[in-house]
């Protein structure tokens, strides 16, 4: 079940997004708006950035996964958001990669959606947030695919076989690390 933020994240994206014409971008500025705006209103970032990031990406991915338009851009552009936002308000990237990517697998779960384009999508997002912010994009890509493998898991094997399969046939993202993160990820399990 999503929490009240996602719900309210969900909710107020879903229109936005049907009418946008670049569904990456607004969903990308709506997820990093709300994310800093809820961290500074509550004035803790080190505590409760995290849960934040999950809980705005798991709205956003719903929503994305719910509309007309592209699960794989719309969670692209929440996941991206997520971590362009961790940056500016001082949180860790690589674990806001790893939460955004957990977060858009449960969003998109919890309305039914395709998780491999969730997948998909959130690792997209995590390699454009780290070309954007500068920071090392082996690592945004790792702790993404590990995030949303380790979710995928949780829901069940199936889930895990759907995103493992999408992420390795999808030819936009680098085989390389996606193969050595599914492979340390399931040493880890």
């Amino acid at each position: 079940m999503l929490s009240a933020l996602a719900n309210k994240v969900s909710e107020s994206l879903s229109s936005v997004i049907e009418s946008a014409g670049d569904v990456v971008a607004t969903a990308r500025d709506t997820a990093k708006n709300t994310i800093i705006d809820t961290v500074k209103s509550a004035g803790d970032v080190a505590t409760g950035s995290m849960g934040v990031i999950a809980d705005v990406v798991s709205g956003g991915a719903a929503a994305a996964s719910k509309s007309a338009k592209s699960t794989t851009d719309g969670v692209a552009g929440v996941v991206q958001g997520a971590i362009d936002a961790a940056k500016e308000i001082g949180a860790d990237t690589g674990e806001a990669a790893e939460e955004a990517a957990r977060g858009a697998i449960k969003g998109v779960s919890e309305v039914g959606g395709d998780l491999g384009e969730a997948g998909v999508g959130a690792v997209r997002g995590a390699i454009a947030a780290a070309s954007d912010i500068g920071t090392d994009a082996t690592d945004a890509t790792t702790k993404a695919v590990v995030g949303v493998i380790k979710a995928a898991d949780a829901i069940g094997s199936e889930a895990g076989g759907v995103v493992r399969k999408a992420l390795l046939s999808t030819a936009s993202l680098p085989r390389d690390i996606i193969e050595a993160a599914i492979s340390g990820s399931e040493k880890q399990s």
